[in-house]
């Protein structure tokens, strides 16, 4: 009876934290399913009085909707992608490799984390300026070859955790720390790779400063599309439109941690284990 009574709280428990995390996403789907009307009532009309399915393909049709999250998957992919191997690749040298001032680098790595990204922005947009790369695609290549301090303390842990034989074995039979990176430790990686890769994804796919920044309307992704495009011929806002493609807009991200999920726990439970 106790065991009955401790799962019976538990699951309780579970339950309220998980309708607390999913509370905001299905306010944004019933916000998406009604009036405009209905979203300024007062006092709170909590469900739609007449389900409004056409807010959805109102929101699909009025903007290039495609387009802009063509652009958006095309940065998002670009930045995940090398910022998840720049990061592998500076973690195995923090883990693996001996230099004077190793630990005090680390220290400004991980410190670097507690800066506001608003303290960057405006040096940031200054020197993609006078570099010319503004209204470009390049300054997420560039940040995806400077690494990410957190996407390399993931690496650094994972890396320091596997045996010494095997980099050790490695250099008895020839290979250079290049070749043990790339055949021996980035293939044991997979699930620090897989978390790295969607929490990179996800930063750019859901960023709204940069892209407002440094990227015209033309070329601007679809977090900046759905803020400033769905509006009335007066500049109001139309707010049942910006809740239904929110909803569009985060779909992918669900879909890509629901396919990428198990190697996303087991990077996120497996970096900090000796």
């Amino acid at each position: 009876m106790r065991i009955r009574v401790n799962r019976l709280v538990l699951y309780t428990v579970l339950v309220v934290i998980t309708g607390l995390f999913l509370g905001p996403f299905g306010w944004l789907v019933v916000s998406g399913l009604k009036t405009q009307a209905e979203l300024a009532s007062s006092p709170v009309r909590w469900l739609p009085g007449h389900v409004q399915w056409h807010n959805f393909a109102d929101a699909f049709s009025q903007i290039d909707f495609l387009g802009y999250a063509r652009n958006s998957l095309i940065i998002a992919l670009i930045y995940a992608v090398l910022v998840t191997l720049s990061s592998a690749w500076v973690g195995f040298g923090f883990a693996r490799l001996d230099a004077p001032g190793k630990k005090t680098l680390f220290g400004i790595l991980i410190g670097s984390m507690m800066l506001p990204q608003m303290v960057t922005l405006l040096p940031t947009y200054l020197i993609f300026a006078k570099l010319g790369m503004v209204d470009t695609y390049w300054p997420w290549v560039l940040w995806g070859l400077a690494s990410a301090p957190y996407l390399v303390f993931l690496f650094r842990q994972f890396f320091a955790g596997l045996p010494r034989e095997l980099e050790e074995a490695a250099i008895v039979d020839g290979c250079g720390y290049n070749r043990i990176f790339w055949q021996i430790f980035l293939p044991q990686s997979w699930p620090v790779v897989s978390a790295s890769f969607v929490i990179a994804f996800t930063w750019t796919w859901g960023d709204y400063i940069a892209p407002q920044l440094l990227l015209s309307s033309d070329r601007s992704t679809l977090a900046v599309a759905i803020m400033s495009a769905y509006v009335t011929p007066a500049g109001q806002p139309v707010p049942e439109l910006q809740a239904a493609a929110s909803v569009m807009y985060v779909v992918p991200i669900l879909l890509i941690f629901l396919v990428a999920q198990r190697g996303f726990v087991a990077g996120m439970s497996t970096s900090g284990l000796k």
